[in-house]
């Protein structure tokens, strides 16, 4: 049976569109994402539907206030976490945060956060596998895309998606 853990994953537009705002993870020892930059986000807790996970996550990440946001896909990430047996599968939902409000903080508990130019972030030091969807999130297709990225050892081993 699939039971991953369900998450967000938001990546929040500045103003002009240009730049996105992202958490280079360099805080915690042992993090699995460390060195690597990231979008907004985390995992889903029992009482709150996505939305406001999303909400919640990027409050708690950079103190600002999701105004509009527009979920753009979705991401199925067997074997993501963890490594061997104690693999873990994860769901993302990917949202582009269009308005917000508020001023971000200069860094949180995991990193700091910077404002990244859009069309340069696969020169970025990412999860090799957000490379692939990046671009959907950011792009004028209203089509919500559909993913499934299994993971092995840290790596991608395939992409599918679907957009409808």
């Amino acid at each position: 049976m699939y039971t991953p853990i369900l998450a967000t994953l938001g990546f929040i537009l500045s103003p002009d569109g240009q730049e996105t705002l992202l958490v280079q993870r360099n805080k915690r020892a042992g993090d699995q994402h460390l060195g690597k930059y990231n979008g907004l986000g985390g995992k889903m807790e029992r009482q709150e539907d996505i939305f406001s996970c999303l909400r919640r996550e990027v409050y708690e990440e950079s103190g600002l206030q999701c105004e509009v946001a527009t979920l753009r896909g979705t991401v199925s990430w067997p074997g993501f976490g963890g490594t061997g047996d104690t693999s873990e599968d994860w769901f993302g939902f990917i949202y582009r945060i269009d308005r917000f409000s508020g001023i971000p903080r200069a860094s949180n508990e995991e990193g700091d956060l910077q404002w990244c130019r859009v069309g340069e972030l696969h020169l970025l030091p990412m999860w090799e596998g957000d490379k692939y969807f990046l671009d959907m999130v950011f792009d004028d297709d209203p089509r919500i895309f559909h993913g499934c990225m299994p993971y092995r050892d840290g790596r991608p081993v395939s992409w599918s998606y679907h957009r409808g």
